[in-house]
């Protein structure tokens, strides 16, 4: 069993489709962000940084005391170890793999970001943020629809977590893009949001929210 602490953001559906994917028997800890709930004692435990998701692991592999993880890198390597799954079949396939969860943890993600944040969230709106953060979307989504030209998911054959990474980032009419320009990024994205694991995901994510 598995505690996700959880709250439907980019990064935390991440996770959730991991487990669902994977049917992982798991319990969803609502963090509502909003609230402040990621500043609670009980969630820095195991959260240091105060940002979610963040998982406890109460059957690891090694069968001793329950392991707690944050940040959804680590936690997507964690779980495809735990389970062999999705994280490339060999080891060359692996480390396809690993470059492409780490360019989306320290680009998409964090460019992505800042572009919701100057164009939908900042107090005032700062022209340069705007323009630079929207044009940086636009690269990155360039870089993925070129990796996606003659493959049906980010690393080739194969579904991983790569794939579960860089889907729930890629949000168009909220960060200034037309999927025209990128037939192969929008040809896929269409695809996983089609799986029906995916798609549940999203469903519990919709429901966490409106119990809050």
């Amino acid at each position: 069993m598995i505690d996700l602490h959880y709250w439907p953001t980019p990064n935390g559906h991440k996770i959730l489709i991991f487990l669902e994917e994977a049917g992982i028997d798991h319990v969803i800890h609502p963090v509502d962000i909003g609230a402040g709930d990621q500043f609670k004692p009980d969630f820095l435990k195991i959260a240091p940084n105060n940002r979610m998701p963040a998982i406890v692991d109460h059957d690891p592999r090694d069968g001793g005391a329950p392991i707690s993880i944050f940040e959804s890198g680590a936690i997507l390597l964690y779980l495809a170890h735990k389970t062999g799954a999705f994280g490339g079949r060999d080891p060359r396939a692996h480390v396809y793999v690993l470059q492409w969860l780490m360019w989306q943890m320290g680009g998409l993600g964090p460019m992505l970001g800042q572009n919701a944040h100057f164009t939908r969230f900042a107090p005032e709106k700062v022209p340069y943020a705007i323009d630079r953060y929207i044009k940086e979307t636009t690269r990155l989504y360039g870089v993925l629809d070129r990796q996606l030209e003659g493959r049906p998911f980010v690393t080739g054959d194969d579904y991983t977590v790569a794939d579960m990474a860089c889907f729930p980032w890629i949000l168009p009419e909220m960060q200034g893009q037309d999927m025209a320009q990128f037939p192969n990024l929008a040809r896929w994205h269409a695809a996983i949001a089609a799986r029906p694991a995916v798609v549940r995901a999203l469903a519990r994510g919709k429901a966490v929210t409106e119990r809050a």
